[in-house]
């Protein structure tokens, strides 16, 4: 397997001069199977609530696409207190361009790339989803439009509506900061952005998430069914906030061993082979 760690702003030919990290995992490409197609990939956004990003999320959910014959990518974007709001959204923006661009050296379908987030980070990864064709994004990073746009999103517990009591406003908070005009949040609240142009979604939850309540993935959901954007929607009956992976690669304590929930792994996977990337 390749393995690299690139800082996303070295040698950007613009005035951004930041701090982020894309790391690589592709795997061989094999002499002996001349056939292989070229391969589907995933750019993983860890959670973190804005204020780090989590290695529980990052690594492991690589290895485990890489595993499944996927490209991998993990992003560690800037976060609270060092940065704000837009500079994450021009993290992900260019890392997806970087990923795009070296498309024929990592042997790589680059019209089957997945932008994949966990809690703040599913934010993220839907916000390069809603907000990719913005004309500021594409101003900054200099570049054609439609460079950046993912080709589907994976949100897994995903922090995406800013409303008080159906919202984990921490993320909204370290993002944009407190005390703001509640139009702020709302402007980042992602089911009031949802348009045409944003890609097919898996979207996972468990119903009894203390930290993120389930509402914000049933009202990004209903946004898109109200577009006519295709998704794909699990609710688990039980599990706690955080479970990644599910299993012991990632569980940080017992309660975090969830085989039940672990199944959206694999379910993600058929999805994206059989509707996403078909």
């Amino acid at each position: 397997m390749y393995c690299d760690r690139i800082n996303i702003w070295d040698h950007f030919n613009g005035s951004i001069k930041d701090r982020a990290f894309l790391e690589v995992y592709v795997p061989e490409q094999i002499s002996e199977i001349p056939f292989a197609r070229k391969r589907s990939s995933v750019l993983i956004c860890p959670g973190g609530g804005y204020a780090y990003a989590s290695r529980r999320e990052a690594e492991p959910v690589a290895l485990a696409f890489a595993g499944r014959g996927f490209n991998a990518f993990v992003l560690t974007y800037g976060t609270a207190p060092e940065v704000r709001h837009p500079q994450p959204l021009l993290d992900v923006s260019r890392a997806m361009c970087i990923i795009r661009e070296n498309a024929e050296k990592w042997y790589m379908d680059k019209d089957k790339i997945a932008v994949c987030g966990f809690s703040a980070g599913a934010h993220l990864a839907a916000s390069l989803g809603v907000f990719w064709k913005e004309a500021c994004l594409r101003d900054a990073l200099k570049i054609p439009e439609g460079l950046n746009k993912p080709n589907a999103l994976i949100l897994g517990y995903p922090v995406l509506t800013s409303i008080a009591g159906k919202a984990h406003r921490s993320s909204f908070y370290n993002l944009l900061g407190e005390n703001l005009e509640e139009s702020a949040y709302a402007a980042v609240s992602l089911e009031n952005h949802v348009n045409g142009d944003i890609p097919p979604a898996f979207i996972w939850h468990t119903f009894d998430d203390s930290a993120v309540p389930v509402d914000s993935s049933l009202l990004f959901a209903q946004s898109m069914k109200n577009n006519n954007i295709p998704f794909e929607l699990h609710i688990f009956p039980q599990g706690e906030h955080g479970l990644s992976m599910c299993d012991e690669r990632t569980a940080a304590r017992e309660t975090q061993m969830n085989e039940y929930a672990g199944k959206w792994f694999e379910l993600c996977v058929g999805w994206l082979k059989e509707f996403a990337f078909k």
